[in-house]
């Protein structure tokens, strides 16, 4: 298959740059399809200009829309730490992410006072929280 030493050479980079190629063409449409300022129509336009003129398209859309691939991943990773953030609170509060005991028996009572609920309720939904509190203590 390979004659010489240079054909060998040459394959290999070709392989190289055929990779380079797909790693790019990856790239280019996470961040079309990330992107929120653009519809329907007009990402289906991009996808269809990358699919059949992949060079051609990868060149325009880097001069078209590249400058803004950086700030488009930025804020996804950004989004995406600040709802990684907010599960964790949630998961790791002592009583399920419900608040705190006060605040649970303050909305029984705000219940109980506009009478959605009945006493019976409001005691029972009082001795939940206070037996959550009291469980998580001894554990």
């Amino acid at each position: 298959m390979f004659d010489n030493n240079g054909s060998f050479l040459l394959a290999a980079f070709e392989f190289f740059i055929f990779l380079a190629w797909f790693m790019g063409l990856f790239w280019i449409f996470g961040d079309l399809f990330r992107s929120k300022d653009l519809g329907g129509g007009a990402k289906t336009l991009w996808s269809l200009f990358l699919i059949f003129l992949p060079i051609l398209g990868m060149l325009i859309y880097l001069m078209a829309r590249g400058g803004g691939m950086t700030d488009r991943a930025l804020a996804a990773q950004a989004d995406l730490q600040k709802r990684q953030e907010a599960y964790i609170r949630s998961v790791a509060t002592s009583n399920g992410g419900r608040g705190s005991v006060t605040e649970e028996i303050a909305s029984a009572k705000a219940l109980l006072d506009s009478g959605a609920i009945n006493a019976s309720e409001y005691e029972q939904l009082k001795a939940n929280a206070l037996g959550k509190n009291t469980a998580s203590l001894v554990a």
